[in-house]
């Protein structure tokens, strides 16, 4: 079985922050990986420590300039989310393609233990994804679908129900 490979490349510019100055540009941890880690830059003499149940604002150092058209999305690094509880709080936190601020990742920290987030820790990834912007029409009434107004949990209601 043969695998091709799909080149899809855009520039995305970064900025280095005086406190970031030092750490690692974002990086692709592999060929295939979908996301950029980013990188705390908490001061080496100050770590955070996230307590059983806080979230903190955990600076990265960088301003980026997404090309328009696109969003960055920060996610959770999964090694951080299994053996430690870590996660970023508002999963997928977006970044729009006008915001030149300094990346910042809302940490939480579901774990039972403190967990301390030091200088040049991989806190969180950055995917890149298009965006669509839609046209809203105004409507009185929408089409009917097999599903309608059934909210959450109905569509794997239906699959339980077919197996009694």
């Amino acid at each position: 079985m043969s695998t091709s490979k799909i080149e899809l490349q855009i520039e995305l510019q970064v900025m280095r922050l005086p406190h970031g100055a030092d750490l690692p540009l974002p990086a692709y941890q592999s060929e295939g990986a979908a996301g950029l880690d980013l990188m705390a830059a908490v001061p080496e003499d100050a770590p955070v420590t996230l307590a059983a149940g806080r979230r903190a604002l955990i600076p990265t150092g960088l301003s980026i300039a997404l090309p328009q058209g696109t969003e960055g999305q920060v996610r959770p690094r999964s090694g951080l989310a299994a053996r430690h509880g870590i996660t970023v709080l508002n999963t997928p936190g977006t970044i729009d393609s006008d915001y030149r601020g300094e990346l910042q990742v809302i940490l939480v920290n579901f774990g039972e233990d403190p967990f301390v987030v030091t200088r040049g820790l991989r806190i969180a990834q950055l995917v890149v994804v298009p965006v669509l912007h839609a046209r809203i029409t105004e409507q009185k009434k929408l089409d009917t679908t097999e599903r309608g107004a059934k909210g959450f949990g109905s569509t794997g209601q239906r699959l339980i129900d077919k197996t009694r």
